[in-house]
């Protein structure tokens, strides 16, 4: 068994859990120490039970409740090396906890094989993580510009994609953002669109994915029902029945959501 849930999911905070029912593991921690131990503990598992946190980049919403967290848990701490070092230099006493790894280096926490990939974003070494146990494999990809292939490798064969969906393109081009960041948000190292996203999604279920979560969405130049709208449409012109024979949400801006089986 393999099952995922997100306690948070958007601009303003980042975090998520995977657990095969033994080992138990954070992705990122952008929330509060007490809003992620709150949503452990919602889903029944105590924090100081967590194998490791996978760290996907340094921006604050993917990091902001990391050194609390560590001082509470003591858990290991994984990411790319050039990841590593930008946080240090954001957060005293970080040094000495983490293990690195290089993009596309696999290894593996108690049971679970953890599969880190290249993403393009403005960060040192973002990277998006694939997760392999009992059989099963989900992959979480957010914060990219575009699918790398080494994200487009990862996502083959999964059967739950956690697929960023960060914006509709018209509502962020007509958007109060000024220009240097619309084009940030647009450009390579930037963010999926609605249609990107869509896109990802479509090749996951092509590939035999079962379950597809949109998340990363601008409270500002996005709406679930734009996200939702967008991936619907890729995957029915594939011929799936949405519902039927794939699953699609929308994972909560900032409350944790229930935990989804893989």
């Amino acid at each position: 068994m393999l099952r995922a849930a997100t306690l948070a999911s958007g601009s303003s905070g980042n975090c998520a859990v995977v657990s095969d029912g033994t080992v138990h593991i954070l992705i990122d921690a952008g929330i509060s120490a007490r809003r992620i131990t709150a949503g452990l503990r919602r889903l029944g598992i105590e924090p100081s039970r967590l194998a490791g946190v996978l760290i996907t980049h340094e921006h604050s919403d993917h990091i902001s409740g990391l050194d609390v967290l560590c001082r509470q848990t003591g858990a290991d701490l994984y990411t790319a090396e050039g990841t590593a070092r930008q946080i240090c230099y954001r957060r005293a006493g970080m040094e000495g906890r983490f293990q690195v790894f290089e993009p596309g280096e696999r290894f593996a926490i108690g049971g679970l094989v953890i599969h880190p990939f290249a993403n393009s974003h403005d960060a040192a070494c973002p990277v998006g993580y694939a997760i392999e146990g009992g059989g099963r494999k989900l992959v979480l990809c957010t914060d990219t510009g575009y699918v790398t292939q080494e994200a487009a490798a990862a996502v083959r064969g999964c059967h739950l994609l956690i697929c960023e969906s960060n914006h509709d393109v018209d509502m962020l081009r007509s958007g109060p953002y000024p220009a240097y960041l619309k084009e940030r948000i647009l450009g390579d190292r930037g963010h999926l669109s609605n249609e990107a996203g869509a896109e990802l999604a479509a090749f996951a279920v092509r590939g035999g994915a079962r379950r597809v979560v949109l998340a990363h969405l601008s409270q500002e130049n996005n709406t679930p029902a734009l996200a939702l709208a967008a991936s619907k449409k890729a995957l029915e012109a594939l011929g799936t029945k949405v519902g039927e024979d794939v699953l699609l949400s929308v994972a909560p801006r900032s409350e944790c959501d229930r935990w989804m089986e893989v």
